[in-house]
């Protein structure tokens, strides 16, 4: 096993979480380096993209 097969992934398309790379790249979210980690996948998503977007008007403020 490589390093990326110990990497946890989650998959968009149906909601699960793997180990290594078994999804396609396009509905794969990760990796991440936990299976908790990775089944948090969307929420560490949405606070990600809150988190720039707050970045993003204080740059234009």
């Amino acid at each position: 096993m490589t390093d990326e097969d110990h990497l946890w992934y989650y998959n968009v398309d149906d909601g699960t979480v793997t180990q290594g790379k078994a999804a396609s790249s396009m509905s794969r979210m990760g990796p991440y380096p936990d299976r908790a980690s990775a089944e948090k996948a969307l929420q560490i998503a949405a606070e990600r993209n809150k988190a720039a977007d707050r970045a993003d008007e204080e740059w234009n403020n």
